[in-house]
């Protein structure tokens, strides 16, 4: 079983598709509060250190979340759970709070109603412990103009754990960014820059990926690793919640996907 998702009090386990209700078989598309859900068809205080947070048992909850932003009600009850080793892709036209429930889920916004918990436990409880296993990558990289990409990893991976220069290398070489990394980020391409940002993702060595258009600025190549990494990142039973244009081609049963109505 790879997830389980609730809408509007909705909630479906994958291996109970197949011997579900009618009208509910495996795969295809339903409504619930403004959300359209597709499941693909497929089997069913302190920062802890780097390597001491298990990557396994752990389940991301998102419960009857409603967020105004001004007068519009962007998220209207928006619910689903997904587990270890899958990736739900939130999909939708612009403005249809995909980005807002990003930053929702991160804790950057405060939901008027709803909650959303890790490994069983209310989010805001065990905010510490919640970021240590979160990874957030924005839109737009979190990236100072006026250091190299080398020295924008050291500082911001630093400040959740100790990191050596040698794994810094590593991963700019994993994300093809180990030839600009030594120049200034302002001198980069957008291209180049979401690179450098994709080694401070695998740096952080967090359990939990939030992405909000991981592909943007990216060439052929470099929408196939950001696939590449994704798989690798299930297979080691991490979480991705990924907001996107164009699914990424990971596996069938790997996958939750949710549509946001605008």
């Amino acid at each position: 079983m790879r997830a389980v998702l609730h809408a509007g009090g909705f909630c479906q386990h994958d291996d109970d598709l197949s011997n579900g209700p009618a009208g509910c078989p495996g795969g295809g598309i339903g409504r619930r509060n403004g959300l359209k859900i597709r499941r693909s068809q497929g089997h069913a205080g302190s920062i802890p250190a780097r390597g001491t947070i298990p990557f396994d048992h752990c389940m991301l909850t998102v419960e009857g979340l409603h967020l105004w932003r001004g007068d519009r009600h962007v998220l209207r009850g928006v619910s689903f759970s997904v587990e270890a080793g899958s990736c739900a892709l939130l999909t939708g036209r612009n403005g249809a709070g995909k980005t807002t429930l990003l930053r929702a889920i991160a804790g950057l916004l405060e939901p008027e109603e709803g909650q959303v918990r890790w490994r069983g436990i209310p989010a805001r409880a065990q905010r510490d412990a919640f970021h240590a296993e979160l990874a957030y990558l924005g839109h737009e990289p979190a990236l100072k103009g006026d250091l190299t990409g080398q020295e924008n990893l050291r500082y911001s991976v630093g400040i959740r754990r100790g990191v050596a220069a040698a794994e810094i290398d590593a991963a700019l070489a994993r994300t093809g960014a180990a030839a600009f990394a030594d120049r200034l980020v302002r001198a980069l391409s957008a291209g180049q820059r979401r690179r450098i940002a994709l080694a401070g993702l695998l740096l952080l060595n967090a359990s939990l990926w939030l992405l909000d258009e991981p592909t943007t600025n990216l060439d052929a190549d470099g929408q196939q690793l950001v696939a590449d990494l994704a798989a690798e990142h299930l297979a080691r039973q991490g979480l991705i919640v990924a907001a996107v244009h164009h699914s990424l081609p990971l596996p069938a049963d790997r996958l939750l996907g949710i549509e946001l109505a605008a």
